[in-house]
């Protein structure tokens, strides 16, 4: 397995539409836009050994690549020579490493009793004594708390129902520690549906956070353990689902783009959004509808994410199925966290700046609560709007409850 060097930047047509879809552009002159960093510069990387540390302020966002009209993967050049960049240069922050390998801290934190608690006090007390911001993160970033118990012991404790039809769930790192009852949604939400839901531990980070904090030859490590259970389930005939949208995206595509692993184009062609594919059923008539209603009102905000998956908005065609609800979509841009991005003490105020649009949007709008399928996004969007923010999916799951 290698990491995929070869990608032609002459496919770039120096059009620039790229630099006016880059969130991160519009928000500070401290990165010169995805054109300069990615295609432009790759020429130039051929020639000389040295670059600059501009790469880092690229947030991996994807708008860039949805852009462009030449198909150039422009976020994935700029990734790669990230990770070149950092094998001689220092880093900037001692946050990286922690928020790039964030499945580390889970996993400590989880095989100790109270873990959770203390470490949920520990992120607070540090706070209180600006501790965070000297460690690299933000002050006023909102970070993620972990749950007391993993969405993997959840779930073994859960009696599901035996059908013939069966999916195998990638939970991803952040429902697994951080927000648990979200994956426990889902089964409920496929059990209502007829359909099995096999989880498998040893999926490992899908490496999205790595890609994007430079450290490709750990994501390469990721994707090989990950591909290869990706084989064993697809060979068995079963389809895979994730309930993240960056997981989703990085297993489905990034890793295409990034890495040579053999059996990879066969095995993506089965991973599926959970919610994309709830969303095939109800097309195929196959979708069960029997809703409660819901007389609550909602904004939805798509992750960028998803967004360039190119499999539309499967939440917002499931959800107003549901009787009395109403969805609106805040179509309002990126909220600016970009994963692990806004929670960088030097790329916070950035972060905050991208996402006002939409949190001006979402304060005005008179809601109950936001929708999102991306864990990060709900977390900016509750520090920047002051609302509560929810996966997609636990209201289907409220709606079928009865």
């Amino acid at each position: 397995m290698s990491v995929k060097l070869n990608i032609n930047p002459d496919q770039c047509i120096a059009c620039t539409i790229c630099v006016t879809a880059c969130p991160v552009t519009a928000a500070t002159r401290k990165f010169r836009g995805p054109k300069m960093t990615g295609p432009a510069l790759t020429r130039l990387r051929k020639l000389i050994s040295d670059d600059d540390n501009m790469l880092d302020y690229c947030s991996n966002c994807k708008n860039c690549d949805l852009a462009c009209p030449s198909g150039v993967p422009i976020s994935t050049l700029n990734m790669i020579a990230k990770n070149e960049y950092y094998k001689t240069h220092p880093r900037k922050s001692k946050a990286d490493y922690m928020l790039a390998h964030s499945e580390n801290m889970g996993k400590m934190i989880t095989s100790i009793p109270l873990g959770a608690t203390f470490a949920n006090l520990g992120m607070s007390i540090g706070k209180n004594l600006n501790m965070m911001k000297a460690m690299g993160i933000a002050q006023d970033a909102k970070m993620p708390s972990y749950a007391n118990e993993s969405f993997y012991s959840k779930f073994k404790k859960f009696k599901q129902v035996s059908y013939p039809n069966k999916v195998v769930f990638f939970p991803g790192c952040f429902i697994n520690y951080n927000q648990p009852d979200i994956g426990m949604d889902l089964v409920k939400v496929y059990q209502k549906n007829k359909i099995e839901v096999i989880v498998d531990e040893e999926f490992v980070c899908c490496g999205s956070p790595m890609v994007a904090g430079g450290y490709l030859d750990d994501a390469k490590v990721n994707a090989e353990k990950n591909v290869s259970r990706f084989k064993y389930w697809t060979d068995k005939g079963y389809d895979i689902i994730t309930a993240c949208t960056s997981c989703g995206l990085m297993l489905k595509q990034e890793y295409n783009e990034l890495f040579d692993i053999e059996a990879l184009e066969t095995c993506s062609k089965r991973i599926y959004d959970a919610m994309e594919y709830l969303s095939i059923l109800a097309d195929n008539n196959e979708l069960n509808t029997d809703f409660k209603f819901d007389n609550k009102k909602y904004m939805y905000h798509a992750p960028c994410h998803l967004k360039v998956q190119a499999i539309g908005f499967p939440s917002l065609d499931l959800l107003r199925q549901i009787p009395k609800i109403q969805v609106t979509e805040a179509d309002a841009g990126c909220c600016g966290i970009s994963g692990s991005y806004g929670f960088k003490a030097d790329k916070h105020e950035i972060s905050m700046k991208i996402g006002a649009k939409l949190f001006k949007k979402i304060k005005s709008a008179n809601v109950d609560y936001v929708l999102s399928e991306c864990g990060t996004c709900r977390l900016q969007i509750e520090n920047g709007s002051g609302k509560k923010a929810i996966h997609p999916i636990s209201i289907l799951k409220q709606a079928y409850d009865k």
